[in-house]
Parts: C-alpha cells; sequence; structure tokens
C-alpha cells in the first residue's frame, strides 16, 4: 500500500521518509500547506516523483484519521 515510504528506526529516528532518502514525510506536507507546488517540490528534490508525492500525501492523511 506505501511501498515507496520507509520507516526504519536507524533514519531519522524512525520517522516515515521517502523510501531511499532522508526526506521525511512532514516535509512534503507542510511545504505544500505552505503554497509551494508539486512542481516546486520536484525542483527543490530532483530525486522525487509525482508518486512519491501522492503516497506521502496519502499516509499523511491515513496518520491523521487514525489519530481523531
Amino acid at each position: 500500500m506505501f511501498d515507496r515510504i520507509e520507516i526504519n528506526p536507524e533514519i531519522l529516528l524512525g520517522q516515515p521518509v521517502i523510501k531511499g532518502t532522508r526526506l521525511p514525510i512532514y516535509v512534503i506536507v507542510e511545504a505544500l500547506s505552505q503554497g509551494d507546488t508539486v512542481e516546486d517540490l520536484l525542483t527543490a528534490y530532483s530525486f522525487l516523483t509525482r508518486d512519491d508525492i501522492s503516497q506521502a500525501l496519502r499516509y499523511a492523511a491515513r496518520d491523521c484519521s487514525y489519530r481523531a
């Protein structure tokens, strides 16, 4: 379901990141919430794909729904 997300206690103390990177999901969500576009993120993080960003948003939405 979330094949692009990695949670590993050895990477950023187990925070969810884009697999194979040290880019936490919260950075993507915060950037978009502050007005950055998907294109801005793709430019800033050349290793990201649209699918990475989409999955990060789905992961964050799922994570929030469990906390509500």
